[in-house]
């Protein structure tokens, strides 16, 4: 949890820094730093990446994910998921101006993404908190931009995040004595492909649809535990 915890303070103080001066900031500080930050996400991917013991169970994993991943259609569904909450939630909010605004574009943009879940899972199978620290630099930013404009309701995107990510990371911890250690590896390493593919669409170098590879985290586990279960050699 502690790695949602971060998470959640970056919102709230990057809010309360957008709020205070987050207009003194010029449009070209904000996009460099938001691309430092995309550097660092694919170089913390990388490192989860070259963890892998099991290089061929983890390119098989991440196409039968991808194939997976595209004929479900998760990303469609997430974003159709996110237009829905839009919808509802400024529905019941209407007339109460920007606090409401805020509140719905900060937390669609902090829990619909591979990178909540992709964090949260990390936490709480591993007790290792990369991902979510990663997130939360890239969070507390986009606070700042969204508090600049859209005032304190960003901060209020915290609670949805706490809830949302806290969730997936109990779950994880609750399942985690299951798994055997060389399959948390291998789902470590195929995870940090995945984050290195949100770096790079961050800085627009391509558009990868990383949400349709998720299912890549699930065939790593099981494959690693019929690898190891059956002695096989890849």
């Amino acid at each position: 949890m502690w790695g949602t915890i971060v998470n959640v303070i970056a919102i709230i103080g990057g809010s309360l820094l957008g709020v205070l001066g987050g207009n003194f900031l010029r449009e070209e500080t904000k996009d460099t730093v938001s691309k430092g930050v995309a550097l660092g996400v694919i170089f913390i991917g990388m490192q989860m990446a070259f963890e892998t013991q099991h290089l061929i169970v983890m390119l098989i994993s991440l196409v039968l994910g991808a194939v997976t991943g595209e004929t479900i259609g998760i990303e469609k569904y997430l974003n159709k998921a996110a237009q829905a909450l839009e919808k509802k939630m400024k529905r019941k909010e209407e007339g109460k101006g920007g606090l409401a605004e805020g509140f719905v574009t900060a937390t669609l943009i902090y829990c619909v993404g591979a990178m909540a879940i992709m964090g949260s899972l990390q936490s709480g199978l591993t007790g290792e908190h990369t991902i979510l620290y990663a997130k939360s630099v890239l969070d507390g930013v986009i606070s700042i931009v969204l508090a600049s404009t859209l005032g304190i309701g960003v901060a209020l995107s915290a609670l949805p995040v706490l809830l949302y990510q806290g969730s997936i990371a109990l779950l994880a911890g609750w399942i985690s004595p299951l798994i055997i250690q060389e399959a948390i590896t291998e789902m470590k390493a195929t995870g940090g492909l995945l984050i290195v593919a949100i770096g790079l669409n961050m800085l627009n170098i391509v558009q990868i649809r990383v949400g349709n590879m998720l299912p890549a985290v699930v065939y790593a586990i099981l494959f690693t535990t019929l690898v190891v279960k059956f002695g096989l050699g890849i």
